[in-house]
């Protein structure tokens, strides 16, 4: 007889030993499913949820860059419409200073011409005091550069200040009560605010075009080394679906085995009668 004892059941031992590897197979593979992933801490892979981890760190460093470079271009953007709405300005600004520079024009009518030219630099200013994002204002005079990380190594791109105020507030206080003055005026401090705005529309715009290219090459780096750490944690669910039900009835097999064990020592019984 196999078995000839009521304290020791080798068959239902090995029955239940092989339904515990089953439930901790199923258990496994349960988690993978519920987690879709394979890797969900050190016990499972050690190395490779190190490696993952780190991957993870750099994936969040490159979010708070990425952060960061789309709040800069906010700031450029804002200067650049500021600076642009000065520049559409400055077309009107030099109409009023070339009917001024016309020595036919009555009394009244410059001091006509002179209110719509201090209105219009009183606007210029108001363009430049509102032209804020997040604190930050590139075209106001004692305002500094901004530096932001373009990398998570270290890198920056930076935003230089257009100082158009101190031009504005030059141009708005010349004097222009005659003709002659108005020339003047035109040629100097209206040619250097013009200068100064055409130039600071160029550099604003070459910095925030850095700005987008070096947000865009990020999040595409972003997205690639997502792939990455899939590639390493992810769990590959049609894989594990079929392994779910093959351990689905392995473990009801293993159910019925140990069933079947466990009655063995009933047989025992006949002996006895």
């Amino acid at each position: 007889m196999a078995n000839n004892s009521i304290l020791t059941n080798p068959g239902a031992l090995v029955a239940l030993r092989n339904l515990e590897r089953t439930n901790r197979s199923l258990d496994v593979t349960q988690n993978r499913v519920s987690t879709g992933l394979k890797v969900t801490g050190a016990i499972d892979d050690a190395s490779n949820f190190a490696i993952a981890q780190g991957i993870r760190g750099d994936i969040k460093a490159l979010g708070a860059v990425v952060q960061g470079l789309n709040n800069a271009k906010g700031i450029a953007k804002v200067a650049i419409a500021g600076t642009t709405s000065i520049s559409d300005l400055l077309q009107t600004v030099r109409q009023k200073l070339t009917e001024m520079s016309n020595e036919g024009i009555t009394t009244t009518q410059r001091s006509i011409l002179e209110e719509d030219f201090a209105q219009l630099l009183s606007q210029a200013a108001n363009f430049i005091e509102n032209a804020v994002f997040n604190g930050v204002n590139l075209l106001d005079s004692g305002s500094t550069n901004v530096n932001t990380l373009s990398n998570i190594n270290g890198g920056t791109l930076t935003l230089t200040v257009q100082n158009l105020r101190t031009q504005v507030l030059a141009l708005a206080g010349s004097s222009f009560g005659s003709a002659t003055l108005a020339q003047s005026v035109l040629a100097s401090e209206f040619n250097d605010l013009q200068s100064i705005v055409n130039t600071a529309l160029g550099s604003l715009g070459a910095e925030a075009r850095a700005l987008e290219l070096q947000t865009t090459f990020l999040e595409e780096i972003t997205d690639a080394t997502e792939e990455g750490l899939g590639n390493i944690v992810d769990a590959d669910m049609a894989r594990e679906s079929a392994r779910l039900t093959a351990l689905q009835v392995r473990q009801q097999l293993g159910v019925q085995v140990l069933g079947i064990a466990n009655q063995a020592p009933q047989i025992l019984l006949g002996l006895f009668q």
